[in-house]
């Protein structure tokens, strides 16, 4: 893995694994090129069966976990998704049904493992809804059941203080301190800071601006998300924002910065697991 020795520790995830030919693509590409040290698979595509198979080659090296999906186009399609918006208020008001979320967080979890062959390593998810009211609940009640003394470490969704502008307010209002103790009252393990949060603009040096920020800002064991894909997507409404990061992440200045940053990229199974 691309490296630096000493230095702070960062987790590098890429979510939306099995998305679209374009994002698997750029985490198999990152990924040989040592620019990762996580990715989130989204189960429910029909892509990640096969997907899965060609992951396989960097199992041990990166963490691969679970992306919980309420709101994608898959999600609405297995019956059980909503909008993100539609989701944010049935968060806010009364919360999501914690047996029915419980069925689905596992069957997310058997459609993971029967192509894996293995339990994830990490639970996060999309649109950050693995901390919404009923599915956080349901998700450590499943988690806890299923893996006992080898728990996968969940994202939480907390930006630091420093990185709190509206998009940040609201991501961690929707659960972050919540599913924090309710983790720690039954011995998950979870992350503590999230950093990659910005609007997906799409012109050109934003995104390597964003990263020099959260690079140099980054305390030790924060995971910081990306969305990258090797090709546009037309029916991908952040899709050249994606090209954007995929163009930042497999170039030079990317290297350059994670060394002068004295970041190293490391998994948060190393980091967060007892």
């Amino acid at each position: 893995m691309e490296t630096t020795e000493g230095g702070r520790r960062v987790v590098l995830c890429a979510d939306d694994y099995g998305m679209s030919a374009g994002v698997s693509e750029a985490v198999l590409r990152l990924a040989g090129q040592q620019r990762l040290s996580a990715t989130s698979a989204m189960v429910l595509s029909p892509r990640w069966h096969e997907d899965a198979r060609r992951l396989a080659e960097w199992r041990g090296v990166l963490d691969v976990g679970l992306h919980l999906d309420w709101t994608s186009d898959f999600a609405q399609a297995a019956g059980h998704g909503l909008r993100l918006g539609a989701a944010m208020r049935r968060a806010m008001f009364g919360g999501f049904d914690q047996a029915a979320a419980r069925v689905e967080i596992e069957r997310q979890l058997d459609a993971f493992e029967a192509a894996w062959q293995a339990p994830p390593d990490h639970i996060d998810g999309h649109q950050h809804i693995q901390q919404f009211a009923g599915i956080r609940q349901a998700l450590i009640q499943v988690a806890t059941r299923r893996y006992g003394a080898r728990l996968p470490w969940m994202r939480v969704s907390r930006p630091a203080a420093r990185w709190l502008d509206v998009k940040g307010k609201i991501i961690a209002a929707m659960g972050a301190d919540a599913l924090t103790s309710l983790a720690a009252r039954e011995g998950v393990p979870t992350s503590a800071v999230l950093s990659g949060i910005y609007g997906f603009e799409a012109e050109e040096d934003v995104y390597a601006r964003h990263m020099a920020r959260w690079l140099a800002e980054a305390p030790d064991g924060a995971v910081l998300m990306c969305h990258p894909s090797a090709q546009p997507d037309a029916g991908d409404e952040i899709s050249p924002a994606r090209v954007r990061e995929m163009a930042f992440l497999q170039g030079p200045a990317f290297a350059d910065l994670l060394r002068s940053e004295a970041v190293r990229l490391v998994r948060g199974s190393e980091l967060y697991q007892r």
